[in-house]
């Protein structure tokens, strides 16, 4: 998900490629690479067999000039040599972020276009369909495998035995808290805190924590704290004693150690694709693009949302028509339950849900108001007394939302977007969170994928509005696949 810190990375020696291993490049990170390359390996060659046999059929490629029994394993071998040129296999991109799955797709891509102008140029005719079968198979098994070991690493840094990088945190004591609040909110993401140094007027006699992370040291002694504690990555945060000069130090001192040295600008909640860094008189400036709320991608986000939503609804309707039977027999009231929301700009609009409380849910709220286990605006109550039998199935699986495809159609909804709002909810908005109605409330969201109802008030309007600020349509599919697994999962669904 999303992370509300941009760690910018700043390798300490001048040339990556001379990064001696240090103290994070241990055992199980090497564990993990292996394992993908023996994934990768296993993968393409299963990729190159189909693209043979679809092409060929189990005979020999007869009256061709390609000797396939050897430009197969060849083919192989320099995919496997493209993949690693494409620094897929760098830890910097691996367990976290899409720039891995995009740098493997883009080895696969660049070499299938290189193969195919080079056998152009040399006039050797390649079968396009081995080529097409082939690459299209281990394109995606590639993707599929990288994300079930992607997945097996995230379950495992959960529980606190995956491969992670060691993090010493160093700044002012609030920046320093706020940069481990972020890390300890996504464990996932493989930062884990083993320490902080802070100002010299700030320490004190006696050993400090911050939190659960202890004080090891202070800006006088990075390096040797760094070493001390088994550190391989060092974050720097904002300071006022942290000039340039002294940063820069930093990174001449952390060269040759294998120690990476990373910085947390005071930027937060931006996606990676409105930053932009310009060198400016040998500062890195980083130019932060306006979020987008109309043009283009939008008029091509609205003609997707109703596109999918239509042919959902049509392929959906024998289970709709399913539902619909249960809810009537089950209990007493309509089918559909329409509640008013607020939408993009304030605007009121009714969204369709499949009832799954009896019709007398709202006067028995005031009741059940003490019992309300969230913070915030909502009321979530896990045992809600007012839900019906059939209604705590269809949660559990978020069937009761399927009728909400009409209000896509309609143009009120967008399949991914922010939570809709009830209008007592937006009436006690405060300007920040006013920011969630700049964009069309969603059937899912960065909310539903990311815990939904386990989630605090304060942790679901922060996903919401990292999404009005950095939607896009990849983002979106992204979303959407997660919500299956949200779905099957049933986290947070009550």
């Amino acid at each position: 998900m999303t992370s509300a810190t941009l760690l910018t990375p700043a390798r300490a020696a001048a040339d990556p490629r001379d990064r001696r291993p240090g103290p994070a490049t241990r055992a199980a990170e090497r564990a993990y690479v292996r394992v993908l390359a023996v994934l990768d390996t296993a993968v393409l060659a299963v990729a190159i067999l189909v693209g043979y046999v679809g092409r060929f059929g189990e005979r020999e490629a007869v009256g061709s000039e390609i000797p396939y029994t050897v430009f197969a394993p060849g083919l192989l071998v320099i995919w496997l040599v493209s993949l690693r040129a494409m620094r897929c296999y760098d830890d910097r991109v691996l367990g976290y972020g899409a720039e891995e799955y995009r740098r493997v797709s883009s080895a696969s891509l660049r070499l299938a276009g290189g193969i195919a102008i080079a056998g152009y140029i040399a006039d050797v005719g390649v079968s396009r369909g081995f080529l097409a079968l082939s690459f299209a198979v281990g394109t995606f098994g590639l993707e599929v495998a990288r994300f079930a070991a992607r997945k097996r690493l995230h379950r495992a840094r959960f529980r606190g035995a995956g491969w992670s990088r060691k993090v010493l945190v160093v700044g002012d004591t609030a920046h320093v808290l706020e940069l481990v609040h972020t890390l300890h909110r996504e464990p996932y993401a493989g930062y884990q805190v083993v320490g902080a140094c802070i100002p010299d007027a700030l320490l004190a006699p006696v050993p400090q924590r911050l939190g659960d992370v202890p004080v090891v040291g202070s800006f006088r002694g990075i390096p040797e704290a760094a070493t001390a504690i088994g550190a391989d990555t060092v974050a720097v945060t904002a300071s006022g004693e942290l000039t340039a000069t002294r940063l820069r130090r930093l990174g001449w001192q952390l060269e040759g150690t294998g120690v990476d040295l990373v910085v947390a600008p005071a930027l937060t909640d931006v996606a990676g694709p409105r930053i932009h860094t310009r060198p400016v008189a040998g500062l890195p400036l980083i130019h932060v693009e306006a979020p987008e709320f109309r043009g283009g991608r939008k008029l091509v986000k609205g003609l997707v949302d109703r596109s999918v939503s239509l042919v959902a609804l049509l392929l959906l309707l024998p289970l709709l028509v399913t539902i619909a039977l249960a809810v009537k027999l089950d209990s007493r009231g309509p089918v559909l339950f329409r509640q008013v929301r607020v939408g993009q700009g304030g605007r009121e609009f009714g969204v369709f849900k499949f009832r799954t409380m009896v019709v007398n849910a709202d006067a028995l709220l005031a009741d059940l108001a003490v019992r309300n286990e969230t913070d915030g605006l909502m009321f979530k109550m896990r045992d809600d007394p007012r839900v019906t039998r059939v209604g705590r199935l269809l949660r559990k699986w978020s069937l009761d939302e399927l009728p909400q495809l009409a209000n896509v159609l309609l143009g009120q909804m967008s399949l991914v977007g922010p939570r809709p709002p009830l209008p007592t909810e937006v009436a006690r908005y405060d300007g920040d969170v006013a920011r969630r109605l700049l964009v069309k409330p969603g059937m899912t969201g960065l909310w539903q994928v990311s815990g939904r109802s386990d989630l605090s008030w304060e942790d679901g309007i922060r996903l919401d509005l990292y999404y009005v600020e950095n939607w896009s349509l990849a983002a979106d599919l992204t979303i959407l696949w997660k919500t299956f697994g949200a779905v099957l999962r049933g986290r947070g669904a009550y």
